[in-house]
């Protein structure tokens, strides 16, 4: 049996769709997590199940509307298994009179009954299914509540093969029994219904009958007979609602107890600010950069045992250097970071889980609505906290063009996990006790720099009026540990990945360039070698941001372009890194390294941070832009920006420094 999976955003569907597989999927908060279906094999069957995305209904008004209306129109199904979610029902059951009329068998997982008992949200299941005509089971994802009961009856095959009951008043009723007899459909309800609508993905599907009957129809009501029929829906719904539920009068839950403070009209944005600059302090502030010490310590161990074993060996010098001083400095030099990470990843994950994510991205959508992005476009923002890959493939949920490609351009300015090595070096180093908030500070430097140039790019290239944004609030929820544990695990592991491929070739190239000249003389002075010569072609670049001529921050810079990770394995690598000292006070002491200031420094951070990303984010906006044009002249903008940006910020630090 082939089974799709289908019902509104935060109703618990990928909750439930992990429960009855047993995979892990990604579980978010707001809409968009689940673009793409995914499959699995429920426990203890053969049957196959498919989870859609989220949606509201199965107009084509968004991508994955047009995803799971196209799959379910066009692929064959067995059985529609539609979560509900029991604290709002009426609006989850417009959803359903659709699916219904698919006249396909549904069931209904009527999931978080706890939740609505709590609320003192009283449900007739019976009056309920007898009024929609099919199996409904009530269940709790969360608490895995009645679940394996709803599996036995999918296996045993005890669900109502359910007849749709007629929801229309008379007059709409005839002319669909009409028009049904007219054409020729597997879905002859569901295509009348599209007809009526005037729906242009079945215009083709017309016949002389229909297009009568719907003018008669229109002469009938006298206005548009899309909202004719949704009137009609939501008349049945209430009918359905007042039969079956009971609720408790003016009951404030916690939610609506927390919202009042973080939607609050003047404490929202202060509240943000203060949550985001607890994550980046936590993460490479003081606690986290007290990590880098302790994970460096054993690589230095590592590095000593694997030179001792080389020299006992007999290995030859160069092959030597090669592994201690290219591959485990560089690749070790990354992964000094990763607990770094790990809280990062972490503290991102307890905020998406809880649900104030979202109601973030609402309350900024009227920020946002005024630099022509919207509320969806916080969507790739945050995700690009990560990694900036998924984040600019998550616009894809994301209707106007302009807007999206605006948010394609624009989300790699957002410190993405492979920038937190570089912020945390650096600020480290030269921050010492204020390290915590000079790395806030480019995360909210990110924040003013997309908005002032988000204005900029509706002004004079991309013009027009931002989409609307609806999104549901999901309620507040306890962080579910399980999961958290299980999305920093696969991040985290994604990210050694990383450092035992892309850093470790590159390293490897690195460490080549810098151990010979171009005459492959091996052991020459780093000065003489072929990577001091590409940097020295390249170094007036970044002059105006450094103050000085450095073939090794130009290499470096470069280098990012592989991975921005990269940029500090180079770094080591340059500087020769030791045996007896961390990475900072090695690298900023050398000679190749020694002459950055405090206002280099960050200026460096700055260029790094907003010029243009790695290759993966460059084919992921090659892929969403459409052109490889468009790609090119994101690039050179956003990495124009990022060495005018630098140059200021150098320019003014110095001034600084000279008057203290």
């Amino acid at each position: 049996m082939r089974i799709a999976l289908i019902g509104n955003q935060n109703s618990g569907k990928t909750t439930l769709f992990n429960l009855l597989t047993g995979t892990n999927q990604k579980v978010g908060n707001w809409p968009g997590v689940t673009i793409e279906k995914k499959t699995g094999i429920i426990r203890g069957t053969d049957f196959e199940i498919i989870d859609l995305p989220g949606i509201y209904s199965l107009s084509p008004y968004t991508l994955e509307e047009k995803i799971a209306r196209n799959f379910l129109f066009e692929e064959k199904i067995d059985l529609i298994l539609n979560i509900i979610d029991s604290t709002s029902i009426e609006r989850s059951l417009y959803l359903t009179t659709q699916l219904l009329e698919l006249q396909i068998p549904v069931v209904i997982a009527l999931n978080m009954a706890d939740i609505a008992d709590k609320r003192g949200i009283k449900i007739d299941l019976e009056s309920l299914s007898n009024d929609l005509d099919t199996t409904i089971v009530s269940i709790s994802a969360v608490k895995k509540t009645n679940v394996f009961n709803l599996i036995q009856d999918l296996k045993k095959g005890v669900f109502r093969k359910n007849q749709y009951k007629h929801i229309y008043d008379h007059v709409l009723e005839d002319g669909l029994a009409k028009i049904e007899q007219s054409i020729d459909s597997t879905h002859p309800r569901y295509l009348a219904i599209k007809l009526i609508e005037k729906d242009p993905l079945f215009l083709l599907d017309q016949t002389e009958t229909s297009i009568e009957i719907i003018s008669q129809l229109e002469k009938s009501y006298l206005r548009d007979l899309e909202q004719v029929i949704a009137d009609e829906r939501y008349r049945y719904i209430e009918l359905v609602r007042d039969r079956a539920i009971t609720a408790r009068k003016d009951h404030m839950t916690m939610t609506d107890y927390l919202d009042n403070i973080f939607l609050n009209r003047y404490l929202a944005i202060p509240i943000f600010m203060i949550i985001m600059f607890s994550v980046y302090y936590l993460a490479a502030g003081p606690l986290g950069g007290a990590t880098v010490d302790f994970v460096d310590s054993y690589v230095v161990k590592f590095k000593e045992l694997v030179n001792t074993f080389l020299i006992n060996n007999h290995a030859s010098d160069w092959s030597r250097s090669l592994v201690v001083d290219g591959m485990i400095s560089g690749v070790g030099a990354i992964l000094n970071f990763l607990p770094q990470l790990l809280i990062l990843f972490a503290l991102i994950s307890i905020l998406e889980t809880t649900g104030y994510m979202a109601r973030i991205s609402f309350f900024l959508d009227r920020v946002f609505q005024k630099v022509g992005l919207s509320g969806k476009s916080l969507i790739p923002f945050i995700i690009g906290s990560g990694c900036s890959v998924p984040a600019i493939l998550s616009s894809r949920t994301i209707n106007d063009e302009t807007e999206k490609k605006m948010t394609i351009i624009l989300t790699p300015f957002i410190p993405c996990s492979a920038k937190l090595p570089i912020i945390t070096l650096f600020a480290g180093y030269f921050f010492k006790d204020y390290s915590g908030l000079a790395s806030a500070s480019l995360y909210f430097l990110a924040i003013i720099i997309i908005l002032v140039t988000a204005l900029l790019l509706k002004k004079f290239y991309f013009k027009g009026k931002p989409s609307s944004f609806i999104l549901e609030l999901p309620d507040y929820k306890i962080p579910n540990m399980r999961y958290v544990f299980t999305d920093v695990f696969y991040k985290a592991l994604s990210f050694i990945e990383r450092a035992g491929s892309i850093i470790l070739l590159a390293s490897i190239v690195i460490w080549f360039l810098i151990s010979f000249s171009f005459r492959l003389e091996y052991g020459v002075d780093p000065n003489q070698s072929m990577l001091a010569g590409i940097g020295n072609v390249l170094a007036w670049i970044f002059y105006p941001m450094l103050g000085t001529w450095s073939w090794g921050a130009t290499v470096s810079a470069i280098q990012g372009l592989v991975a921005k990770e990269q940029i500090v394995a180079s770094m080591a690598i340059i500087s020769g890194y030791s045996d007896d000292t961390s990475a900072g006070l090695l690298i900023f002491n050398s000679g190749a390294f020694g002459f950055f200031t405090a206002s280099s420094a960050y200026a460096f951070m700055v260029f790094n941070l907003f010029s243009a990303p790695c290759f993966g984010t460059i084919g992921a906006m090659r892929e969403e832009l459409g052109s490889t044009k468009r790609m090119w002249k994101a690039v050179l903008f956003q990495t124009g920006i990022a060495w005018i940006l630098a140059v200021i910020v150098f320019q003014i630090g110095r001034l600084i420094e000279v008057i203290l």
